[in-house]
């Protein structure tokens, strides 16, 4: 099915996205788990793919949607180094993923505790557990950094 974690899933998720900032890409990394299985670990690739709903949340639920083999991810945990934006809230919310671990805050884009604040909406049908902060101090000074790069500072 996958491989068992070795390294904790949400500094699995850090990697990637300190993966994606090396190929000029937002720092963001997500993983979906079963369990103590590995379903999907991936990155930003929206450059690579000339993909702008290339999100890592959005190809990590695709990879673990191919492997589990349901059309769901009910019973799944979600790590990604940063909180989800609006596709990839609704696309959670689709999956029925259980539960969303988020390193750092998005106050621009984010969609869960920031923004739209897609689970609390009534017409939003399925509202996973979220726990956010784990890893932010890391997460924060990767995207702080990036876009001091992207600007030329």
């Amino acid at each position: 099915m996958g491989m068992t974690a070795s390294r904790s899933p949400m500094d699995m998720a850090l990697d990637l996205a300190e993966e994606a900032a090396t190929h000029g890409e937002a720092p963001v990394g997500a993983v979906v788990m079963l369990g103590d299985t590995i379903l999907a670990a991936e990155r930003n690739r929206m450059k690579a793919l000339n993909d702008p709903t290339a999100h890592a949340e959005m190809l990590a639920i695709r990879t673990a949607l191919d492997k589990r083999g349901s059309g769901r991810l009910d019973g799944c945990d979600l790590y990604v180094s940063l909180e989800p934006c609006a596709m990839c809230a609704g696309a959670i919310a689709h999956v029925r993923l259980r539960r969303v671990y988020f390193a750092a805050e998005d106050s621009k884009a984010g969609a869960v505790e920031n923004g739209v604040r897609l689970f609390e909406q009534p017409t939003c049908h399925h509202k996973p557990e979220v726990i956010g902060g784990i890893g932010a101090a890391r997460a924060e000074a990767m995207l702080k950094s990036f876009f001091r790069g992207l600007r030329g500072e």
